[in-house]
């Protein structure tokens, strides 16, 4: 329809008057083809060509053409002037060969709004010999490399000068889960208040060490498959210290050290049964009995966080395996106050302010306490942890001295990072739902700093450790350390 209608404007240009059927006939073109084109150069809205609408519609303001819509056989176009003069297309081929003498801004501005030119900026260069003018071209080397040096030909090359104002590309790297991030500030406090990270690289551990040497009954419920999984292959573990082994099962049948025990026949196949860690006081526990068997004693402050699992129901604050800190502080004379006072240090210094203690139970300490943190993002207290003291019949059998006590708490990593994150559902932060978007937008962790006040008006032995600009309040070698 395009071309139809170019023709049908070059055929008026040369006669005053066209017929549509005298043209169909002399362009060989069907009649309504150029029926159509007519109306669609008397519509001007859709001219095909393209130059046609531009071209028609100045004609028509022009005044050269005019359309009769009620001539017969259909709208005609006439010619109304003898001749034209179109300054357009004079300006055109002026510019065209590059001749912009005669043109005005305000001419070419008009034709840059029409789209008949573009305006194209061209920028030509000077050159001329510099000192190192050579008339060979050689590439400089960005690089030194091993075969450059072994052939020698460094000597001769051309090394491109390093820029040292630029920035370079940054790097790209990984971004460390919120996790790992609140985890290495908990390793941080303790490592500055003089605690020595204990070894946890064992997951797989007998029922032993995690439950019968803390004086954990054999019957208790946490040692049922549906707390606690149990290892298939291997099955058991051996190689146990005997002598110890032994005060351990007298201790639970028979009771002693001020202590009637649990009064029933214990198995040493119970004992034997391997286990996937539930918590990383049984890495405790081998501690404290390496440290028994040391000639004298000596104070100690140990921390550990590592990966425990049990066999728990899925929801909002429980996954079946999770980090668990854990802090252990063994000296003379120390006692809950001592515990409580730490743990407030220790949690305000992580910023948590909003703590509480519930009185609990546990088989292996005595007296024990539930610690609770106020959780904004779920509007509650949640349980952010466990502590107590060490009961007699767990440090006893191991030949700790009688005036020794331990304390310890423990709790999972987790709870503390969605505190701090506002993260209210734990398989948002843990899992195949984690969102990267997350990990990659959390800034690192930053734990406040206060000025602390000790909680304990009066204690023997009452020492002080300044870290930064907190002033820890601690007792013998007891410390801030975390649940488990």
């Amino acid at each position: 329809m395009a071309d139809v209608a170019e023709k049908v404007l070059l055929e008026l240009n040369q006669a005053s008057t066209a017929d549509s059927i005298q043209l169909a006939n002399k362009l060989q073109v069907n009649h309504q083809n150029i029926v159509g084109a007519i109306k669609s150069l008397q519509s001007l809205g859709n001219a095909s060509g393209p130059n046609a609408k531009v071209g028609f519609s100045k004609a028509m303001s022009a005044g050269w053409i005019a359309v009769d819509k009620k001539a017969e056989g259909g709208p005609k176009v006439t010619k109304k002037v003898e001749s034209i003069e179109d300054v357009v297309k004079q300006v055109l081929e002026k510019i065209s060969k590059l001749d912009l003498s005669d043109v005005t801004d305000a001419q070419k501005n008009e034709y840059k709004k029409r789209k008949l030119i573009v305006e194209v900026k061209e920028v030509s260069y000077s050159v001329s010999k510099g000192e190192n003018f050579t008339t060979t071209v050689s590439k400089q080397q960005v690089d030194l490399t091993p075969e450059m040096i072994s052939s020698g030909s460094w000597r001769s090359a051309q090394f491109k000068p390093f820029n040292f104002n630029t920035l370079g590309v940054p790097a790209v790297t990984g971004h460390l889960h919120p996790l790992l991030k609140v985890r290495e500030q908990f390793r941080q406090i303790f490592l500055e208040m003089g605690f020595t990270e204990m070894p946890t690289n064992n997951y797989v551990e007998s029922s032993f060490w995690n439950f019968d040497a803390l004086f954990q009954p054999q019957q208790h419920p946490a040692r049922d498959e549906h707390d606690t999984f149990f290892m298939a292959e291997p099955a058991t573990a051996s190689a146990f210290p005997m002598d110890f082994l032994e005060k351990v099962k007298d201790v639970h049948s028979k009771g002693g050290y001020g202590s009637q025990g649990y009064r029933y026949d214990w198995k040493m196949e119970e004992a034997e049964k391997n286990i996937l860690r539930t918590h990383t006081t049984a890495v405790s526990t081998r501690m404290l009995y390496k440290l028994a068997q040391e000639k004298e004693f000596r104070p100690v402050k140990y921390f550990s966080i590592d990966r425990v699992f049990r066999n728990e129901n899925l929801d909002a604050t429980h996954l079946a395996e999770f980090q668990q800190i854990e802090g252990v502080v063994a000296d003379r004379g120390l006692t809950l106050g001592d515990l409580m006072g730490v743990i407030n240090q220790f949690f305000k210094r992580l910023g948590m302010t909003k703590l509480r203690f519930k009185p609990a139970y546990n088989p292996y300490t005595e007296p024990s306490m539930e610690i609770f943190g106020y959780h904004d993002g779920l509007g509650k207290w949640v349980e952010i942890g466990n502590s107590g003291v060490f009961r007699p019949e767990m440090l006893r059998p191991m030949g700790l001295p009688e005036d020794v006590s331990v304390i310890a708490w423990g709790l999972s990593l987790e709870r503390p990072t969605m505190i701090k994150y506002k993260v209210s559902n734990i398989r948002d932060l843990v899992g195949p739902k984690v969102n990267l978007k997350m990990v990659y937008e959390n800034p690192i962790c930053r734990l406040e700093k206060n000025l602390l006040k000790c909680p304990v008006q009066s204690s023997p032995n009452l020492r002080l450790l300044a870290v930064g600009d907190v002033v820890f309040h601690f007792w013998s070698c007891a410390a801030e350390g975390n649940s488990g």
